[in-house]
């Protein structure tokens, strides 16, 4: 494997952290700020928001140069926006600083991974995509814990400085080592639009929104629920986000290897299950021991749902796979977005720190009852519109592995 791999799985180390980081460190900073728990969520809706608009805007602005001065160029957004906030005198400056930094996630992910499948000989393109899919995983097992333990131990704003120079690092990589590319092929916006036209990439999109929502809506607001209501210190939470690095890594494993083999079978008990695990998490978040189980089976339950709904929005979406492919990954953060307002919601209404757990079940629920509808909708339709072979381009693969 070429040392531009590495370069690229830096990047989305740096971007995997930046991402789940705040979410250990939200007291911090409502504190540092001076605003509320459910205020200080907003970061994580902001940063949700701008890689829901900004993946597709980005992926299209993209076409027009080439993938690695493209790859670049999303590295300074990233860097930009960590650096911002890292110094923002003020929380709506770091929430500005935050949005920046979201527009370089979709769009670095959907053309790093065409560059990834360039780099090597076509038996190798599917291990290359994952390698560089690989920092995105470890940063929830290595970065985010770590990047919490400094946070509560130094201070916030290091954190989002050391995120911003790993950022640097990426991008020196990437120059140093990224060959340069061809400028992508322009891209006919009716063409791909015309897909959203179809009944079943809406739905699938929106079990993504559901699916995936349901998971933060707990995990946005784990850090003042464990310290609050399970009783663990302040310094718990690092472990407690490894336990979630470590379920989401196992569920996505899992999630990718019944993908192809039975995709709505497993969404149907990971979903299902997902909904029950959170609605179960009101009552074991009084536990120490039963709460970091759940924290855990939530990760991996959640986890567990991406390749199988990124697979089946690529499925359906099989005339204009790299738009709707970075429209799914916005759609993964819309659902963060909304989660975590929803939870903000019944935090401030004072039903307390589990009740964002009820808002996650109900979520996991409703894209479960989709995946229904949608099935039936098929069959009535007389079977799969589309199925995407072994011989589908690289970016439709990759898009799996997110």
């Amino acid at each position: 494997m070429p040392l531009a791999l590495l370069a690229l799985a830096i990047g989305a180390f740096g971007i995997g952290t930046t991402e789940f980081v705040i979410m250990g460190l939200l007291p911090e900073v409502a504190g540092d700020y001076g605003v509320s728990i459910p205020t200080a969520g907003y970061l994580v809706t902001g940063y949700a928001l701008g890689v829901m608009f900004g993946a597709p805007l980005m992926t299209v602005l993209g076409t027009r140069v080439s993938r690695k001065r493209m790859l670049m160029l999303l590295m300074g957004l990233f860097i930009a926006g960590n650096l911002l906030s890292a110094l923002a005198p003020a929380f709506s400056v770091m929430l500005t600083g935050r949005i920046i930094a979201s527009l370089a996630h979709g769009a670095f992910f959907g053309i790093g991974s065409v560059v990834a499948a360039d780099l090597v000989a076509p038996d190798k393109k599917a291990g290359a995509i994952a390698m560089m899919f690989t920092g995105l995983t470890v940063a929830n097992v290595v970065g985010v814990p770590l990047g919490t333990l400094v946070g509560q131990s130094i201070g916030w704003r290091v954190t989002f400085g050391i995120v911003a120079a790993l950022g640097v690092v990426g991008l020196a990589g990437i120059a140093r080592l990224v060959p340069d590319m061809p400028k992508a092929e322009g891209v006919r916006l009716r063409h791909e639009l015309a897909a959203f036209k179809n009944v079943q990439v809406l739905l699938a999109m929106a079990m993504t929104v559901l699916g995936f929502g349901g998971v933060f809506a707990a995990i946005t607001y784990i850090a003042p629920m464990m310290t609050h209501v399970a009783g663990f210190a302040d310094g718990s939470v690092t472990w407690l986000l490894v336990l979630f690095g470590l379920g989401m890594v196992g569920g996505n494993l899992v999630g990718g290897r019944f993908a192809d083999r039975a995709l709505m079978p497993m969404l149907y008990v990971s979903l299902g299950a997902l909904a029950v695990v959170l609605a179960l998490f009101t009552v074991t978040a009084h536990d120490k021991l039963l709460s970091a189980i759940t924290v855990a089976l939530i990760g991996a339950l959640g986890f567990a749902t991406v390749p199988p709904l990124q697979k089946r929005v690529l499925d359906q979406a099989h005339g204009a796979p790299t738009l709707a492919s970075a429209v799914n990954i916005g759609a993964f953060n819309l659902g963060n977005a909304l989660s975590a307002w929803l939870g903000g919601l019944v935090i401030a209404a004072g039903l307390g720190y589990t009740a964002p757990n009820w808002v996650g079940a109900a979520l996991a629920a409703g894209a479960l009852v989709l995946a229904f509808v949608s099935a039936a909708l098929e069959r009535r339709a007389g079977g799969p519109s589309a199925v995407i072979t072994g011989s589908a381009p690289a970016e439709q693969r990759a898009a799996v592995h997110h």
